[in-house]
């Protein structure tokens, strides 16, 4: 064991420490981004079963690295689920790659809070630069105002907030919602198939899930436009206000992608706020093989995409933009005395975009992965796995008793095992064991959703390590488990 501080040393450990175990550390990371496989995908674990292994109380005294980092090991690891392994097809795929991880590293040891352009000025500009890349790799004009987030629930969230206060003369900001008789109905419009952030949005800034209205969807699962214009007018002739319209590009359950060219002419005539969720399919853009997910994105007035999700970028790191900053500022800047600065008016100052004053240092590690790969190299491998996910979809096609639930735009498969002469119920049950036999291998972990009331299996490529075989190997699993349901 290295040498400690002395036990009654008042400040940090030793650097001494920070070199040895961190080069560990370092090597420790080599090796399980190398043989991720070693481990279960899915983790084994019952509920419960890493809070008991741990002791209910802090430690007295400190206690070693050595120590600590074997628990880690021993305890932890067998409670994580693998989203860094090449089996990983569940929800959306994402992986950390190499320079992000490093990236990480970098960002612990600054600690920076990049609420203020003053308390370090290279954050707040290489999150400007980062996004400025970012913007021009998926094919955005230079009228996009862009900035990082945790998460795309949040830029959904900020984009909502836009939208009312796009509207100066219902004075939210000054007078709120409560109790006003003068305020009429606001009301949000996304398919059947948004993700529930959207709704959540809703409920956090106080318009209701009522007032979220679900526009239905075609057999390739895109919103209807005509349904989104006749909901619109309805509601207009009820004494209702029409605020914003979500349109998914890459949708949670199929990576259906709604026509944003029609909707755009729809919310451009209505007066009504625009925003584009592509935070899985709008990563797609960065190839040019698949720009055309983002047309009519210039009608839009927001945009999320998630580079943690598709982009090989580590969580979290979600892109957002919008072509009317000066609104998405009048709707949360707030300067207390206290960070009033010199340069306020001169600057960008982050914590005037949105809730949160403490802000990550996160564009060091899209601007290290963007830099690393290239934009070639990113183009690349989201080709392949597009690739692969058209491979086995084919492999699916193929088979007897099985069938593919919808179209495969992107690196998302929805499929099922649907033997002749099987009930919708046999179908169901069949389906549900043959995901708890794949995810229980510990080789492949994937996911489910229902599409028009029937239960589908998904498999999502997006992992940076996964290759032709790790995907051969999930549809190896997918036989054998149905073979046995089957006998």
């Amino acid at each position: 064991m290295t040498d400690r501080a002395a036990p009654n040393a008042q400040g940090d450990l030793p650097t001494s420490e920070l070199l040895v175990h961190g080069q560990r550390i370092l090597a420790w990371i080599a090796t399980y981004l190398d043989h991720p496989e070693r481990y279960p995908v899915l983790s084994p674990l019952a509920p419960g079963d890493v809070r008991r292994s741990l002791p209910d109380a802090p430690p007295a005294a400190g206690e070693s690295l050595d120590r600590i980092l074997a628990d880690f090991e021993s305890k932890i690891l067998p409670g994580i689920t693998h989203w860094n392994h090449p089996g990983f097809f569940a929800y959306f795929s994402i992986s950390a790659s190499i320079p992000g991880i490093l990236a990480e590293l970098l960002i612990a040891a600054l600690d920076v809070n990049a609420m203020l352009w003053k308390t370090s000025p290279a954050a707040t500009e290489l999150e400007a630069l980062a996004m400025s890349w970012l913007r021009q790799l998926i094919g955005l004009n230079d009228e996009w105002f862009g900035l990082i987030n945790d998460t795309a629930s949040i830029s959904t969230l900020l984009a909502l907030a836009a939208a009312r206060e796009a509207k100066p003369d219902l004075a939210i900001r000054g007078r709120g919602m409560a109790g006003r008789s003068d305020l009429p109905v606001l009301r949000v419009y996304c398919s059947e198939h948004a993700h529930s952030s959207v709704e959540k949005g809703a409920l956090t800034l106080g318009f209701g899930l009522e007032n979220v209205v679900k526009i239905a969807v075609d057999d390739a699962y895109r919103m209807l436009p005509e349904r989104l214009a006749d909901a619109m007018a309805a509601d207009r002739s009820a004494g209702m206000l029409p605020l914003a319209c979500v349109a998914t590009v890459g949708t949670t359950s199929t990576s259906s992608i709604d026509p944003v060219p029609e909707i755009a002419a729809i919310c451009t005539r209505e007066r009504v706020w625009l925003h584009v969720d592509g935070s899985y399919g709008g990563v797609a853009a960065v190839s040019p093989k698949f720009r055309h997910v983002l047309a009519g994105i210039e009608g839009a007035d927001s945009l999320v995409i998630n580079p943690h999700k598709w982009l090989f970028t580590p969580i979290d790191c979600s892109a957002f933009y919008t072509r009317h900053p000066h609104v998405l500022k009048r709707a949360f800047s707030l300067v207390p005395e206290y960070l009033v600065t010199r340069e306020q008016d001169e600057v960008v100052n982050l914590m005037d975009y949105g809730v949160q004053l403490g802000r990550r240092f996160r564009a060091l590690k899209l601007w290290m992965v963007m830099r690393a790969f290239g934009a070639d190299g990113l183009a690349a491998r989201l080709e392949r796995h597009c690739e692969l996910a058209r491979r086995f979809s084919e492999w699916v096609c193929e088979a007897d008793g099985w069938e593919v639930a919808a179209p495969t735009p992107l690196s998302l498969v929805c499929f099922r095992y649907a033997p002749l002469g099987t009930s919708e119920d046999e179908r169901e049950r069949l389906n549900m064991a043959i995901l708890q036999c794949v995810n229980e291998s510990g080789d492949a972990y994937l996911s489910h959703t229902k599409l028009a009331g029937k239960y589908v299996l998904r498999l999502a490529v997006g992992n940076i390590r996964t290759e032709e075989q790790h995907v051969a190997r999930a549809w190896e699993l997918l036989r054998a488990a149905a073979q046995r349901m089957s006998a």
